[in-house]
């Protein structure tokens, strides 16, 4: 072979490789479809596993949840204790790890499905768009939310005030005022410490109701899915997984309910609900699993929305409301025991639950 010929060779050659590298990717997507991966399906065995899951995930969310609210009759788990303070940075740390290692990827993963049109799904970025907007929402609906209520308090308790008027005396910190222009009574009995403490408390409340409708959302989503499975292989992990992850998940929202001081109803109520919500999504993937299809465009888009804006409500109330108002508290800051554990706790919780994102 002439050195002409073997020149020839190799610029043929190098021309090949750089073709392939240019299209070997096209050819890949096009291998992309949107059928349903050929998994063993066994309906029967499915169904067994599906009704275990709705029994584990139920007990597991009850358990998880009910823990932290067993704060007022245990004294351990009061939540002015340094305990109760690492276990809500430890709950803090799995509704982060939830947002961002388990939802956000899989609302990308639906928004950006081949079965979806290239456009507009595929020209712009709506998943982190939608979880921005909702994290943006969440945020005004807190701060409307806690000045509208906030206001509603305030104004019912400050004190009449006319040009008429006599005070007839001051009882035990509040001022009793007899007005001749109403014939009424009014009572100013709120100290500024007083005010503080009440609009943390309304604060707290919010903090729990947002909380709650976030994991709500991901968790009907999320049961709905494993319902509508009619894999065995598939279940199985899934059940164990999501059993820890509605444990976890229930440890953080059972903190902020304690913490709201919600009556016994409103945290019996808001316990049950979220006890009830992945199993009730698996009723209902098991009701709807013979005409569900989850790779068809409707369901990756509605699935990948709503996960996203779930995924936006929870990464913002974790680092906003949750691990920002306790990490830069006085109290923690005055203690490094409290600043060492409640770091540990954080990354622990965090660690945990994104090893479950292996199975779920």
């Amino acid at each position: 072979m002439t050195d002409l010929q073997a020149c020839s060779l190799n610029v043929r050659k190098i021309i090949s490789s750089v073709l392939f590298l240019l299209f070997y990717p096209t050819i890949v997507s096009c291998e992309c479809t949107c059928e349903v991966e050929d998994l063993k399906h066994d309906k029967g065995e499915a169904l067994k596993y599906k009704l275990g899951s709705i029994l584990s995930i139920l007990v597991a969310g009850a358990i998880g949840v009910g823990l932290p609210l067993l704060g007022k009759k245990i004294k351990a788990l009061s939540p002015e204790n340094d305990i109760f303070f690492m276990i809500k940075a430890f709950a803090a740390g799995v509704i982060l790890a939830t947002g961002f290692i388990h939802i956000l990827p899989d609302a990308f993963d639906s928004l950006t499905s081949p079965c979806l049109a290239q456009n507009p799904w595929g020209d712009f970025p709506f998943t982190g768009f939608v979880a921005m907007m909702t994290a943006i929402g969440t945020l005004m609906v807190d701060t409307y939310a806690t000045g509208f209520y906030k206001r509603m308090h305030f104004n019912k308790s400050k004190p009449v005030n006319t040009t008429d008027e006599e005070t007839a005396g001051a009882h035990e910190g509040h001022v009793h005022v007899h007005t001749h222009a109403t014939h009424g009574h009014a009572h100013g009995s709120a100290s500024p410490e007083e005010d503080l403490a009440l609009s943390e408390l309304i604060r707290r409340r919010i903090i729990s109701q947002v909380l709650e409708l976030g994991i709500v959302v991901h968790s009907i989503i999320i049961g709905i899915s494993l319902g509508a499975s009619e894999s065995p292989k598939t279940i199985k992990p899934l059940m164990v997984a999501l059993s820890f992850h509605q444990f976890f998940e229930g440890m953080g929202l059972g903190g902020c309910i304690t913490l709201a001081q919600f009556k016994s109803t409103s945290m019996a109520i808001m316990a049950t609900f979220f006890s009830l919500t992945t199993p009730v999504g698996i009723a209902v993937g098991i009701g709807i699993s013979s005409i569900y299809n989850e790779n068809s465009p409707t369901a990756q888009v509605i699935e990948g929305i709503l996960n996203a804006a779930s995924a936006g409500i929870l990464i913002y109330m974790a680092l906003v409301d949750l691990l920002a108002a306790d990490f830069m508290s006085p109290r923690m800051q005055s203690n490094l025991r409290i600043q060492l554990g409640a770091n540990v706790s954080l990354l622990l919780g965090a660690g945990c639950m994104s090893f479950l994102a292996k199975w779920a």
